[in-house]
C-alpha cells in the first residue's frame, strides 16, 4: 500500500503539470488560431512540428541518456550533462543541414525562410534544452518541479500569444519573433531555477560507450515524430496552406487529449526501467490500452459536443473546423496508443527495435495518408478517413511492439 500511495502521489504531481499545461495550451491555441489567418496558422503549426522533429537531432539523442542516468544513477548527472553540451555542439552542423533540406522539400513554395528558421531555432535550440531540464527532473522523481516548469513554459507561450494579438503587426514573421522570445524566457528560467546543481565533469570515454544507444534513440525519436507529424507535412504539401490550417486546428484539439495520458506513460516507463517484465500479463496490457483509448475518446467526444452546441466558443477560425471534430473520434485514442507502445520499447532498452518499428509506421502512415489525400479533396471526408488510417497504424504498431516485447529486455 505504501508503494501504491507513492505511485498515486507521483502521478498527481505529474498530472498537475498536465492540468496546468492543458489550461494554458488551450488559451494559447485559441488566441493564436484566431489571430493568425487559417493558412498562416497551418504554416506555423507545420513548421513547429518540423522543428520538434528536428530538435531530436540536438545532442544526437543524449537527452535520453540523461533521463536514464537521472533515473538510475543520479550521482553521475553532472558528468553526463557535460556530455550533453559537448554533443549538442557537435550536432549543430547536422541540424542545420537537416533543417535546410526540410525547408526545401516542404516549405519553400509557401513560407519565407526567416520565419521558418526562427521557429526551428525556437523549437530545436531553445525549447529542447528547456524540455531536457523537465525530463531530468522527472527522472529524479522531482515531478512537482518538472510540472511547474511545464506550466511556466506553456504560460509564457500563452502570454506571448496575448501580446501578439495586441501587436500592431500580426503576420507570421512577427509571431515567430514572439514565439522565440517566449521559449528563450522558458530556457532562462529552467537553467536558473530548475537545473539540479552538480559540477560539470567532461569524461568522453563514458559518453562513447553510450553513444550507440543515444544514436538509436535519436533516430527513433526523429522517426517517432515523423510518424506523428507526417500528416501535417503531407497535408501542406498536397493540400496547400488553407487545408493545412483546418487540419492543424483539428489535430491540435486531438493533441490536447494526449496531455494527461503522457503523464501516466512517463511513470509507467520509469517503473519498467526498474522492472522490465512488469507488463508480462496480457490482462494488464489490455486493461491499460483500453483505459488509454477510452479516456482519449471520451475527452474528444466531450469537446466535440461542446463545439456542436457552441461552435464559436473557441473563436471564429476554430468555428470553421468545429463541425469536423466529431468525425475524428477514434483518432486520439489510436494515436495515443501508438505513442504509448513506442515508449514501452524505450523503457526496456530496445532502442534499435523501436527505431525499426517507427520507420515501418512512418512508411505505412505516409502510404495510407497520401492515398486519403489523393482520394479526398474536401476537409470532411479527409478527416473521416483518418479513423481508418489510424486503425491500420495501431494494428501494425501492436503487431510490431508485442512481438518485440517477447525478447529479453536490455537493462541499463
Amino acid at each position: 500500500m505504501t508503494s501504491q500511495r507513492k505511485v498515486l502521489q507521483d502521478y498527481f504531481a505529474a498530472i498537475s503539470g498536465s492540468a496546468g499545461r492543458l489550461v494554458f495550451s488551450l488559451a494559447y491555441f485559441v488566441v493564436l488560431a484566431n489571430t493568425l489567418s487559417i493558412a498562416e496558422f497551418g504554416l506555423f503549426a507545420t513548421a513547429s512540428a518540423a522543428g520538434v522533429m528536428l530538435s531530436r537531432i540536438l545532442a544526437l539523442g543524449f537527452t535520453a541518456t540523461l533521463y536514464r542516468i537521472a533515473t538510475v544513477k543520479p550521482r553521475l548527472l553532472g558528468t553526463y550533462a557535460a556530455g550533453f553540451l559537448l554533443l549538442a555542439l557537435l550536432s549543430l552542423p547536422l541540424l542545420t543541414l537537416a533543417s535546410a533540406v526540410m525547408y526545401l522539400v516542404f516549405f519553400a513554395g509557401d513560407m519565407a525562410v526567416l520565419p521558418f528558421a526562427l521557429v526551428v531555432v525556437a523549437e530545436a535550440l531553445v525549447w529542447r534544452p528547456a524540455e531536457t531540464v523537465v525530463i531530468v527532473n522527472n527522472g529524479l522523481n522531482r515531478f512537482g518541479r518538472a510540472a511547474t516548469l511545464v506550466i511556466l513554459g506553456t504560460a509564457l507561450r500563452a502570454l506571448a500569444a496575448g501580446g501578439f494579438a495586441l501587436a500592431a503587426t500580426q503576420d507570421l514573421l512577427t509571431w515567430s519573433l514572439f514565439y522565440l522570445a517566449a521559449n528563450a524566457a522558458s530556457l532562462l528560467v529552467a537553467l536558473l531555477f530548475f537545473w539540479p546543481r552538480q559540477t560539470l565533469r567532461l569524461r568522453p570515454a563514458l559518453y562513447w560507450r553510450r553513444l550507440s544507444d543515444a544514436l538509436y534513440v535519436a533516430g527513433a525519436e526523429i522517426l517517432f515524430y515523423l510518424q506523428m507529424e507526417l500528416d501535417k507535412l503531407l497535408v501542406l504539401a498536397l493540400g496547400g496552406p488553407q487545408l493545412a490550417g483546418i487540419y492543424a486546428i483539428i489535430m491540435r484539439l486531438v493533441d490536447l487529449t494526449a496531455i494527461p495520458i503522457r503523464s501516466f506513460t512517463m511513470l509507467l516507463v520509469q517503473r519498467m526501467m526498474r522492472a522490465p517484465e512488469m507488463l508480462s500479463r496480457l490482462k494488464l496490457r489490455l486493461t491499460i490500452e483500453g483505459a488509454i483509448f477510452g479516456v482519449s475518446t471520451l475527452a474528444l467526444l466531450a469537446l466535440a459536443v461542446i463545439l456542436t452546441v457552441y461552435p464559436t466558443l473557441l473563436g471564429r477560425n476554430v468555428a470553421e473546423a468545429a463541425p469536423l471534430v466529431m468525425l475524428a473520434l477514434a483518432v486520439p485514442g489510436l494515436r495515443n496508443l501508438t505513442e504509448y507502445q513506442a515508449e514501452l520499447l524505450f523503457a526496456r532498452g530496445q532502442t534499435l527495435l523501436r527505431a525499426v518499428n517507427l520507420a515501418s509506421l512512418a512508411a505505412v502512415k505516409a502510404l495510407f495518408l497520401s492515398l486519403a489525400l489523393y482520394a479526398f479533396h474536401e476537409a470532411a471526408p479527409l478527416v473521416l478517413s483518418l479513423n481508418g488510417v489510424f486503425v491500420l497504424l495501431y494494428l501494425v504498431s501492436t503487431a510490431l511492439t508485442y512481438r518485440a516485447l517477447r525478447r529479453p529486455a536490455r537493462r541499463i
